[in-house]
């Protein structure tokens, strides 16, 4: 009689060392059909920055921006440099760009508000993945004469940056000795110091790693007495200049609102006219500074809030001659049905 228990021993045996190298085959963890795929995130794996001094008191800009892209694709990367701040002007001047990776590099650059925009690309070309780029430009009137010295005070990568950074250094050169360099980074009111390597006299690195969106390396230089020439800064009018006079004038035209609801019109063209006269006034204050300085340089003052005040009474005078209008017709037509 055959040994039934040899046998089965046997099968068992063998089946459990299928199903053994069944589960070998198979990958650590199947993901379930229907569950979507990891989002490629941007962001900045390196960001190197070269910032040269010149004799002539020109800073030379140099920035090697390495970018990944997210699988949709992009049209390129867009770099802001601040042309304003507060009511000091900088010079951004000679934009070029170019790319080590065959990216569409074109520059074409905007002033909005306070910023000149780089972009960099093309509007009809999309890239993915990751890409290099070379973004140069000069700045002028960004030295700070001093009784005792001349200062710079420049964010290098600038705070406008939505994706993190993974590495950043900033490089920092001068005709003479560099004695007083420092750099910090991060956010503004919670910096820390950054990582200095020493390159020479004449020469300073910075390295920072682990930078999250809109956080910053600002360097600080100052530079002896005429070690190199430093054209005087620059100012534009404040956006306000008005005067408590012309602010009072603002709200003696809100309180008038209520008296021309009240008092006869002497003439129905009169709302249209001190309406026209205070836009007058307001392109007048306005056009002054915009044709100096630029479109973004404008400087409200009181004949700018005078202006105001003539077109809030002028629309206040308006409307009260309509519902005057409307008032008079509804009138004359009860009467009639009358």
């Amino acid at each position: 009689m055959p040994d039934v228990r040899g046998c089965v021993r046997g099968t068992a045996v063998a089946a459990g060392v299928l199903l053994m190298l069944a589960l070998l085959g198979l990958p650590a963890r199947a993901a379930p059909p229907g569950d979507p795929e990891p989002v490629a995130q941007e962001s900045i794996p390196t960001y190197d920055v070269r910032l040269t001094l010149r004799t002539d008191g020109i800073l030379q800009v140099r920035e090697t921006i390495t970018y990944d892209f997210a699988r949709d694709g992009e049209h390129g990367i867009v770099r802001r440099v601040p042309f304003r701040h507060a009511d000091r002007l900088y010079d951004v001047r000679d934009v070029r760009a170019s790319s080590s990776t065959g990216a569409p590099a074109r520059a074409r650059t905007i002033k909005l508000l306070h910023d000149v925009q780089i972009s960099v690309g093309d509007q009809h070309r999309e890239v993915r993945g990751r890409q290099a780029y070379v973004v140069e430009y000069d700045m002028a009137w960004v030295l700070t004469p001093y009784p005792d010295h001349d200062e710079l005070v420049w964010d290098a990568i600038g705070d406008d940056w939505d994706v993190p950074i993974g590495n950043a250094a900033v490089r920092v050169e001068a005709p003479v000795p560099l004695r007083h360099v420092t750099c910090r980074a991060g956010a503004p009111g919670l910096t820390t110091r950054c990582m200095r390597d020493r390159d020479g006299p004449y020469a300073v690195d910075f390295t920072q790693s682990g930078l999250r969106p809109h956080e910053g390396m600002t360097v600080r230089v100052r530079l002896p007495k005429k070690a190199i020439a430093v054209p005087p800064p620059r100012y534009a009018p404040p956006h306000w200049t008005g005067t408590w006079a012309g602010t009072g004038v603002l709200a003696l035209a809100v309180g008038a609102m209520a008296l021309a609801a009240r008092r006869p019109v002497p003439y129905r063209r009169a709302g249209r006219a001190l309406v026209a006269t205070g836009a007058l006034l307001v392109v007048a204050d306005v056009g002054d500074d915009v044709a100096e300085h630029g479109p973004w340089a404008f400087s409200l003052g009181d004949r700018c809030l005078a202006g105001l005040a003539l077109m809030i009474v002028g629309t206040a005078v308006a409307r009260a001659h309509r519902h005057r209008m409307i008032q008079h017709a509804a009138g004359t037509l009860g009467e009639d049905y009358s």
